[in-house]
């Protein structure tokens, strides 16, 4: 494996009885990049991603994560991944530095408490008892646990949702801040502001394959699209496409004498390829 891949599959399969979970799936995520899987439900994104964290096997396919194979991997490399999932037991009880502080026992080299409850912005929220915290903080909580044993790697699966607005970019700083520190990162999301807002790179996967990966500003050939031009014109609400938006937003100043009523350039969002992606799939 290169040491430049942190996460390196070919021809993945799972299958559970009659149906096809992964149908050959060949992923690549690079050490030190956020690269985000989209796909609908039952694409085959939880079972790949359970895969890659070594909590499911596999029918066929070659994988390698942090250079082992997770489905043999030992405690040492257990270690060096974190993962957060969608649902955790519960641990209301406990405080929140006493549930850190206890997790921490299973780590050989686990960040100091303090550091972590820090980072995810919980430092005031220290003693108080977990039953006690709001969603957003009980998330953020998750991700302390889960970067607690200083991962080189990090599963975050669905982590914001139930979110408000508010909370969501809030825990948007805390994964960006985790990013920059050099922490690998594999985010599953149905969010795909969320997508593009924080990950390097996404990976499209549909019905057990990887249909497209790459930066989010360029997957689908967002980047080179037409783009549609809004206006008000004389009569109501106009719109033309075009291949070449400026030639067309300099026409309409020169018709308008200057500044053009209502006016909006748009090429295609994220959200938009990656309907088109699956829906041709369909």
């Amino acid at each position: 494996m290169s040491d430049d891949l942190a996460i390196r599959v070919s021809g993945l399969r799972k299958t559970y009885k009659d149906t096809v979970a992964v149908a050959g799936v060949d992923l690549e995520v690079r050490r030190g990049e956020v690269f985000s899987l989209l796909g609908p439900n039952g694409a085959g994104k939880t079972t790949t991603v359970e895969v890659l964290e070594g909590y499911r096997s596999r029918d066929a396919g070659d994988v390698s994560v942090l250079g082992q194979d997770p489905a043999s991997a030992d405690s040492g490399w257990k270690a060096r991944v974190g993962i957060v999932l969608q649902k955790v037991n519960d641990l209301t009880e406990l405080t929140v530095a006493e549930a850190v502080a206890s997790t921490a026992a299973y780590y050989p080299r686990p960040r100091e408490v303090g550091e972590v409850v820090e980072l995810v912005g919980l430092t005031e929220k220290r003693t108080a008892r977990i039953s006690s915290l709001s969603g957003g903080q009980r998330r953020r909580l998750d991700v302390a646990l889960g970067i607690l044993g200083n991962p080189e790697l990090l599963f975050l699966d669905e982590p914001t949702t139930g979110f408000d607005p508010e909370a969501r970019r809030q825990f948007w700083a805390v994964i960006e801040g985790l990013a920059h520190s050099g922490t690998t990162i594999l985010l599953t999301t149905h969010y795909l502001d969320e997508a593009e807002q924080l990950a390097d790179r996404v990976g499209v996967i549909v019905a057990g394959r990887v249909i497209a990966a790459g930066p989010p500003d360029t997957l689908g050939g967002r980047a080179t699209a037409a783009a549609t031009v809004r206006w008000a014109g004389p009569d109501g609400p106009r719109s033309e496409q075009t291949d070449t938006p400026t030639k067309l937003v300099v026409a309409l100043a020169d018709r308008f004498g200057g500044e053009v009523p209502e006016l909006v350039v748009e090429r295609p969002s994220l959200e938009d390829v990656y309907l088109r992606m699956i829906g041709h799939e369909a």
